[in-house]
């Protein structure tokens, strides 16, 4: 059972405080009576500042109680199950724990407002410690009235105050001297690290590492201060081969175990739904029947790192060809999968279904250009009649050749092949096939072929012109089977009402058990 952890009522109280105990404030607030005390911005006593005895030159006192409440553990639980499900898998605690660090979390904002306000020369800051048992703690240039405030909000067995030198005010304080000084602003160049208790100059954005005044700002600083490299920009969009977050989408890895105990890997095209409600994944037939295919086929996402499930081939009814002309397989999700690659029932926005536009070198088209990766919302698809010769269409893949060290299953696109999407022409339509002039290798095979400007689908990667390594022939010629025909064919032989989702996977309840 959740524990009620945070559940009491309690005045943050100085030692010198008097007089009864306020109404209880709204829960997760913190209310703080503001009549005769010194706000966070006043100036302090001549005694106080950098280098002054720990705890003088306080500010005037606060005479009446603050109260705190915390909402109960189970509650705050009900309300933030993905933060105590990972906590629980970060830190290997229980259900319970987790909760209990997130109802804490929820109390300690409204908590660290009002000690900068009540103890504005003391006060230096407050973090949550999770590695350390989740306590939370609170830094003070004099502990002892802080620690006596503190003593009791819920769970107090899990909040501690330690020793620092300087109090929060004053770092800020001269954090805005150090931003001025470099014409850098304070809080997003200049910030105040208050687990250190320092000053922090974030160099490589607004302030460059080689500035000249760069010296001179730190050393007039006050107060501890350092600099420090900002990290390089990390794409946000979905790389294909490291990809296992909700929702699935088209052009991830897929890797699939042969009878031979080998492993080949594909590419996820587009999300389908039966009319039952139920969601799939279409990639290349071939990928799953085949001489090397005798037995029941998993689908993995990062088979040797995470080993994520995702589909497994469908048997009753048959959902997959491998012919020239129809190479498809749908596939449903492994049992549990559908919870990991679906969008939470409480997710917001349209909850489309995706295709991950992954730029890589040399694309020249121009979202890699504007927008960089992203993805790309799919509205619905065209049919196989309507694709012209000439369009400009786009072309996602994971082939990969990993290269020493690297840990993922090699698909055999030969290095210097980099997975993403690629833009090219339509340059035929035979034997039922779209053929397109867009760079493929090995374990692109199932990958969505989409145009970009409206996110209609137009097919899945089959067969094409022999190649390894990077993209070097401007001519390659690949083909790709039309979701038209995939749908037509699905739906003749098994009556599924299977359709092109253009929203999802979604965790709806499902009626039937078709695989």
């Amino acid at each position: 059972m959740v524990s009620t952890v945070g559940a009491a009522t309690v005045a943050l109280a100085r030692e010198d405080d008097a007089g009864p105990a306020p109404a209880a404030a709204p829960a997760g607030a913190v209310e703080s009576a503001t009549a005769g005390t010194t706000p966070a911005d006043a100036a302090p006593s001549a005694d106080s500042g950098i280098g002054s005895q720990a705890g003088a030159g306080r500010s005037t006192v606060d005479t009446r109680p603050v109260t705190a409440v915390g909402r109960p553990a189970g509650e705050v639980a009900k309300d933030a199950p993905a933060s105590v499900a990972y906590l629980s898998d970060r830190y290997r605690v229980s259900q319970d724990e987790a909760a209990r660090r997130v109802a804490l979390q929820e109390l300690s904002a409204p908590l660290a407002a009002t000690l900068a306000t009540r103890y504005p020369t003391e006060y230096a800051g407050m973090w949550l410690d999770q590695a350390g048992g989740g306590v939370l703690t609170i830094a003070a240039t004099d502990p002892a009235p802080v620690t006596t405030a503190v003593a009791g909000v819920p769970d107090a067995t899990h909040v501690k105050v330690v020793p620092a030198r300087h109090s929060l005010r004053e770092l800020t304080e001269a954090a805005a001297r150090v931003a001025g000084a470099l014409d850098a602003t304070a809080g997003t160049d200049v910030v105040v690290d208050e687990q250190a208790n320092e000053v922090l100059v974030l160099t490589g954005g607004a302030v460059a590492a080689d500035d000249a005044r760069l010296a001179g700002a730190i050393e007039a600083a006050g107060v501890p201060a350092r600099t420090r490299q900002l990290p390089a920009a990390i794409e946000k969009s979905c790389n294909p081969l490291n990809c296992a977050q909700a929702p699935m989408r088209g052009g991830i890895r897929l890797d699939v175990p042969r009878d031979d105990d080998t492993v080949g890997g594909c590419t996820s095209g587009f999300n389908l739904r039966a009319r039952s409600g139920r969601y799939y994944v279409l990639t290349a037939g071939h990928c799953v029947v085949g001489g090397r295919h005798t037995e029941l086929d998993r689908t993995w996402h990062q088979f040797l790192g995470p080993k994520v499930p995702v589909g497994v081939e469908s048997t009753s009814p048959v959902l997959a060809e491998n012919t020239t002309t129809h190479d498809y397989a749908v596939i449903p999700y492994q049992d549990g999968a559908i919870d990991r690659w679906a969008y939470p029932r409480r997710s917001g926005g349209d909850q489309a279904s995706l295709v991950n536009y992954w730029c890589v070198t040399g694309n020249p088209a121009p979202a890699c250009a504007t927008k960089g990766s992203h993805d790309v919302k799919i509205t619905g698809y065209t049919a196989y009649s309507a694709v012209q010769v000439g369009w400009v269409v786009c072309a996602t893949g994971s082939a990969y050749t990993p290269k020493a060290g690297e840990v993922y299953v090699d698909s055999g696109a030969g290095a210097g092949y980099v997975p993403g999407t690629r833009c090219g022409t339509v340059t035929s339509k035979t034997n039922g096939r779209i053929g397109v002039r867009v760079c493929a290798r090995p374990g692109d095979s199932g990958g969505p072929l989409f145009t970009e400007s409206d996110g209609r689908a137009l097919g899945i990667l089959n067969d094409g012109d022999p190649g390894s390594g990077a993209c070097t022939n401007p001519n390659e010629q690949n083909y790709y089977m039309p979701v038209s025909t995939v749908l037509d064919r699905v739906n003749a032989n098994t009556g599924l009402g299977m359709q092109l989702a253009t929203r999802g996977p979604l965790l709806t309840p499902i009626g039937s058990t078709n695989r």
